[in-house]
């Protein structure tokens, strides 16, 4: 007797049940048959989805069965969501895929045609011409994005071991549902799919027997090292080679990720995620929509590639391409994106600024060829979707074509992926397909569906399994038996289970250096090294180029210049070194930025570099996350910082976690611009003069900068740039916007404040290090240390002459980066005086300067220190707001009080 919950037993018997009472078909057909008169599925290609759908169940089962005894880790599965395993065989494997968490078949289906070892055919790329139906550039102001730096994904790194990673194999408890049977003999080893660097190169493909026939194609590998018996049948009694198919290898990665190997092939242990680059799939980690404005800009900068080189030539080995060649894409030129999700996230912010992206930006003509792909089980864990709203909401979104499919239905699944990957290729614009899906098993292991599912509603979605949906369609076509589609049920239930005995024996991450390995590396020689070979090519081969850009007034000859002026030189002479370097965000293109920052980038580099977006700050960090995930150098704006807090999720959960749970094998190279913090004159208030950089400060390897000085704002700007394209960095500097027009320093019209650009041959010289420090001296310099950033800077040097007045000398660090802190500087110059005064011009509590003292204490620092801030306060309007900023007087007494000691 059934109960009236999903456990995974009750599934399997359901399906055995159902499978068992199932009437034979009059005839056998010829698996290279339709399987019915209206489909456009063979009876093969139905038996690959068979084979997919099951795989992926399995795992779901297993994954119950290693939480039983405390072994796995994660089970969110894919039950109910097999069907997705036909949107995987209507794509081409060079497809970038963000797929959401029920994805499992589409993993086991994407793996097999990568492979070859499917019956769906892959057609060939359209290497040189335009998709038909593509219309032309358009020509107005923000017409999309060219320029790339070439490939972003590294597949030699992919799946890496750290080192140490080793370990046999180990045998854990009872087989999971499903795996009843005697096993069959099927050799198992690591994913046939991983590229060689992986340290167990495991084998490819015991052959598909069943009732399509014959073996399918596979490659062999001797058994070696630690898996020298993995997964053969114990009655071998050799050392036979072994075999293993692109299903298994599958299933093994998305085991590994269960159970937190430290071989999983993409993440290497640190999260459960569907991804593999040499699949094409990127890993997503929160899909709660998040990785939809991202998907957007993939689509956008894919498409703007694709025009800027239609041979979809690729750059050589190098994974960062060759600077100053043209731009390329890591996916064909007609390549499509695929984003997959539930219909929960329909609601989320995230998904209506990604829907809200692609229809304005078809609307104005330009092409973003994307497919998104909502999953509809009608539940949010617990919470209902309303009746028709998801439908409602997916057909009424302006320039997005909207498709729709019985999700359980593989037939009718695979004609609409088909139709809509289809259209959306040929005319290189957005569509949604939207399938009626079921879930089954609840959200998760600890989920009691009982508590808000009436057993009747559990019934009904037990009636619509995809899984048993296929096998009903094939066993009615009389392209398999029941006894058949069993046995080949079984195989793959005892093929799982092996797999999963196997890989609950491998390594885990075991220390906090494995753990933050690929967070975010730090090359700072290869980094200076870039920034001098930036100085050569500007000032040899590329000199006349320079100064014809710049109409031949350089901006090292121009004399001293502002904050603003260095900035906008810097970021025109890397749009000359970096061809793939996009400059965009609201109104920095035809107006110049609010401040004239990006003034004359788009009349010297054109539109489809330097173009100005819609008003939301997710979608410009989503177009930039996907953009430097296909290969570009985006550098959006921010045009204040309080606006950034509208969408710091894409910089915590997407950006910066790239790196991380791909184990280095995808990256967003990014440079964010964030004018910001406080004391504007004569306009403000707290949108407009915002202190508050604690969240950027909290984001696990996000560079801040905050540049104070115009030659310090020069440099930053280049060690940025170069820093995302060699070690892939998302960086965000910071602004200060009061000190962008700022010349004078101690009294007006001395000029203190301005700075002479250098040109090339100056940059090496005039390199500023990630994390490093600037030490100003004024007096004697012995007396106390003033630690500070930003506006702080300005404000201390001032202090600093008032107190050498009184014969007291000061030492002014100027932080210059926020995260990481430069503490070996912090420390050195402390020490020198023993006396320390932290001007913090963020806020009291979570400010930089909690930051900077418990540098200091970690740092061995013990002699006295004080700090001045700013109130917890949010900054109001007018002359006001002096009297909760840091102020030059609160400096000096700060210092005097600090001396009084």
């Amino acid at each position: 007797m059934l109960s009236d919950v999903t456990t995974p037993q009750d599934l399997d018997d359901r399906f055995r049940e159902a499978l068992a009472g199932l009437a034979a078909a009059p005839r056998r057909r010829d698996p290279a048959e339709p399987v019915h008169d209206d489909a456009s599925l063979t009876g093969a290609q139905l038996l690959d989805l068979f084979d997919a759908q099951v795989t992926s169940r399995q795992l779901d089962l297993a994954g119950r069965w290693l939480r039983s005894f405390g072994e796995g880790f994660y089970t969110i599965g894919s039950a109910g969501h097999e069907g997705n395993a036909a949107v995987a065989a209507a794509l081409r494997p060079g497809d970038p895929a963000l797929l959401h968490y029920r994805s499992g078949a589409f993993y086991c289906l994407r793996a097999a045609q990568a492979a070859g070892e499917v019956a769906f055919p892959v057609p060939e790329e359209e290497a040189a011409a335009p998709a038909s139906g593509a219309e032309p550039t358009p020509s107005e102001p923000g017409a999309g994005m060219p320029g790339a730096m070439g490939p972003v994904v590294g597949t030699p790194e992919l799946g890496a071991p750290p080192p140490g990673a080793q370990g046999a194999p180990s045998d854990a408890g009872a087989p999971p549902p499903g795996a009843q049977g005697a096993p069959s003999g099927t050799g198992t080893t690591s994913p046939g799919a991983e590229p060689e660097a992986v340290a167990e190169a495991g084998a490819v493909a015991e052959a598909r027997a069943g009732a399509a026939g014959g073996p399918a194609p596979g490659r062999d590998h001797p058994a070696d090292g630690d898996d020298a018996a993995v997964g053969q049948d114990a009655s071998a009694g050799d050392d036979a080679t072994v075999r293993e198919d692109a299903y298994a290898g599958a299933a093994r990665d998305v085991l590994r990720g269960m159970v937190a190997s430290a071989r999983e092939p993409i993440a290497g242990g640190r999260h459960k995620v569907f991804g593999r680059a040499d699949l094409a799939i990127v890993p997503t980690t929160s899909t709660i929509a998040s990785h939809l404005p991202r998907a957007v800009g993939a689509g956008l900068a894919l498409e703007r590639l694709r025009r800027r080189d239609p041979a979809g030539r690729r750059a050589g080995a190098d994974p960062l391409g060759d600077v100053g060649q043209p731009p390329r894409s890591p996916w064909p030129p007609d390549a499509i994106v695929v984003c997959s999700f539930g219909d929960a996230s329909v609601n989320h912010a995230s998904a209506t600024a990604a829907f809200n992206t692609a229809g304005w930006y078809d609307h104005t003509g330009l092409r973003i060829p994307v497919l998104f792909v909502c999953e509809d089980n009608g539940l949010g864990i617990s919470v209902r979707s309303p009746k028709g709203w998801v439908e409602a909401t997916l057909r009424s979104k302006p320039g997005i074509r909207y498709f729709s499919a019985d999700g359980t239905d593989p037939v009718q699944t695979y004609a609409a992926a088909v139709e809509a990957a289809g259209w959306v290729r040929r005319h290189r614009r957005p569509a949604v397909l939207h399938l009626s899906t079921v879930r089954l098993m609840g959200h998760a292991g600890a989920d009691a569906e009982t508590a808000y599912r009436s057993a009747g509603e559990i019934a009904a979605d037990l009636d619509r399994d995809p899984v048993l949906a296929t096998a009903r369609l094939l066993v009615a076509a009389g392209v398999a038996t029941t006894d058949e589609l069993l046995a080949r049920y079984d195989e793959r239930g005892w093929q799982v289970r092996r797999i999963a005995e196997e890989v609950l024996g491998e390594p885990k991450l075991a220390s906090a250096a494995e753990v933050v390995a690929e967070l975010a590396p730090r090359r700072p020689a290869r980094v200076a090294r870039a920034v001098a070979d930036a100085a050569v090519r500007a000032g040899g081969p590329g000199a006349a180029v320079r100064a014809d850009t710049f109409g031949g007034r350089l901006p090292e000859a121009a004399g001293p210049l502002t904050l603003a002026q260095s900035i906008n030189a810097a970021l025109a002479d890397g749009m000359l070194d970096h061809p793939g370097m996009v400059v965009f965000g609201e109104d920095v293109a035809a107006r110049g930025g609010v401040y004239g920052v990006t003034k004359g980038l788009r009349d010297r580099y054109g539109a489809a570099r330097v173009f100005d977006t819609l008003l939301d700050e997710t979608s410009i960090l989503g177009l930039g996350l996907g953009a430097g995930l296909a290969g570009l150098l985006p550098v959006p704006e921010i045009q204040y910082l309080a606006y950034l807090h509208n969408a710091e999720d894409q910089l915590r959960g997407e950006a910066a976690t790239m790196r991380f749970f791909s184990s280095g094998a995808f990256r967003n190279p990014m440079v964010v611009r964030v004018p910001g913090l406080a004391y504007q004159e004569g306009f403000g208030g707290h949108f407009h003069n915002d202190n508050s950089l604690a969240v950027l400060r909290d984001v696990p390897g996000l560079v801040v900068a905050v540049p104070a000085r115009p030659d310090d704002a020069a440099a930053m700007v280049r060690t940025c740039l170069a820093s995302a394209a060699v070690d892939g960095s998302v960086c965000v500097l910071v602004e200060p916007i009061a000190l962008y027009h700022t010349r004078d320093l101690y009294a007006e019209g001395d000029g203190e404040w301005l700075a002479d650009y250098a040109g090339p041959g100056g940059w090496a010289a005039g390199h500023a290090p990630v994390g490093r420090a600037r030490v100003y001296g004024v007096g004697s310099a012995e007396d106390v240390t003033i630690v500070t950033f930003g506006n702080g800077v300005p404000m201390s040097l001032r202090a600093a002459a008032t107190l050498a007045d009184e014969g007291v000398g000061s030492r002014v660090v100027d932080l210059r980066w926020l995260a990481p802190l430069p503490v070996a500087d912090l420390v050195r110059e402390a020490s020198v005086t023993g006396r320390v005064l932290v001007v913090d011009e963020t806020r009291r509590s979570g400010g930089v300067g909690e930051g900077v003292l418990a540098a200091l204490v970690d740092g061995g620092y013990v002699g006295a220190a004080r700090r001045v801030a700013a109130i917890d306060s949010f900054v109001p309007l007018g002359p006001a707001m002096r009297a909760v900023l840091v102020t030059e007087d609160a400096i000096t007494q700060g210092a005097r009080t600090l001396l009084a000691r």
